[in-house]
């Protein structure tokens, strides 16, 4: 015979089934846990050892979130130049840290994804319901936060409620609004994109105001417009004048200017316009402003006008007819009344 190779063949292992896998990474988790704890004097038993490994992790994960924002928060405010994007930013890298650690904890304990897949997919079934009225505030706070419809710092009004205040934070599922009364509004997303909002400080802090002041046709329109003008000018928040403010395409005066609005039945309408620079003082400069034109016009030849009416009658009135009925006459003949036989003797 001549001789040969000899091939040995051996039989390939089993693959191990999920039940092994899983197994095997909880008896790796333990032992891996009670090698962190070996150089202690005395044995402590494994879940206390898992949960003190397990608070381990947790001081760990504040610590790095709280390092991680502070050498990172100065870079992420840089990029972004918003408030709000910073913010939701430096959030995103806590809750990033916190679900690396609580995967940590997850092994620690013999835990995968894959074991929790099915039951996080037949828990979002059940509570579907409840949880989308709080992904719909995410989604939109996303999309306030691309918008930019209001800022960290603006001033805002709720058109349906008349409420003015400052946005104090906003984050993926709600703004927070700090009101002119000293109260807070918590405010979901999704509501608020609903919401007409108006914003005082956008642009451009400067706002604009209007008066209205009907004079009478007696009086002096002229000196009725210079003395409005110049009792608006007088109050402090007031821009008494300057370059023209411009609004979109537009551009307006920015002293205070009496404009004659219109020739009304009852007299004269004139509208005065002007600027104010603080937004959270229209109310206080609305009322010294008109303070201010009172005062000024009721030393002045010039009439505030109110509604009233005349009754004129003359020749060409023409004549009302009046009759009496005997129901409305009462018991007693009225003056002048003529009775029946006295009308046959005429």
């Amino acid at each position: 015979m001549h001789p040969g190779y000899v091939v040995l063949f051996q039989t390939a292992s089993p693959t191990p089934t999920s039940t092994q896998t899983a197994a095997e990474a909880t008896q790796t988790a333990a032992e891996a846990t009670q090698t962190l704890f070996s150089w202690l004097p005395f044995e402590i038993p494994l879940w206390a050892s898992q949960l003190l490994t397990s608070l381990l992790v947790i001081v760990l994960a504040l610590l790095a979130s709280r390092l991680l924002v502070r050498l990172l928060g100065r870079r992420v405010a840089q990029r972004f130049r918003r408030p709000s994007l910073t913010r939701t930013a430096l959030r995103g890298i806590r809750v990033g840290v916190y679900v690396l650690a609580l995967l940590t904890i997850m092994g620690i304990y013999g835990l995968g994804i894959g074991d929790i897949g099915l039951s996080v997919a037949v828990f979002s079934a059940v509570v579907g319901v409840v949880v989308a009225p709080i992904v719909g505030s995410f989604i939109s706070g996303v999309f306030l936060l691309a918008d930019q419809p209001y800022e960290i710092g603006d001033m805002i009004e709720l058109a349906d409620r008349g409420q003015r205040g400052f946005v104090e934070d906003i984050t993926l599922r709600y703004t927070k609004v700090f009101t002119l009364d000293n109260t807070f509004l918590i405010i979901p997303n999704g509501s608020m994109r609903d919401r007409d909002v108006v914003n005082y400080s956008a642009e451009d802090p400067r706002t604009r105001l209007s008066l209205d002041v009907l004079v009478t046709y007696e009086s002096d329109i002229a000196e009725a417009r210079k003395l409005i003008e110049r009792a608006a000018r007088d109050v402090d928040n007031v821009i008494e004048g300057g370059p023209n403010i411009r609004v979109g395409a537009a551009r307006y005066p920015s002293a205070p200017t009496a404009y004659i609005n219109e020739f009304g039945d009852h007299g004269v309408l004139l509208t005065l316009r002007y600027w104010v620079t603080e937004p959270y003082k229209l109310l206080a400069s609305r009322s010294k402003v008109q303070t201010n034109v009172w005062d000024a016009l009721d030393d002045a030849d010039v009439e505030i006008a109110y509604p009233h009416s005349h009754l004129f009658f003359d020749e060409t009135s023409g004549e009302m007819q009046v009759s009496l009925s005997e129901s409305d006459a009462g018991p007693g003949p009225s003056p002048g009344a003529q009775f029946p036989d006295e009308r046959d003797a005429e």
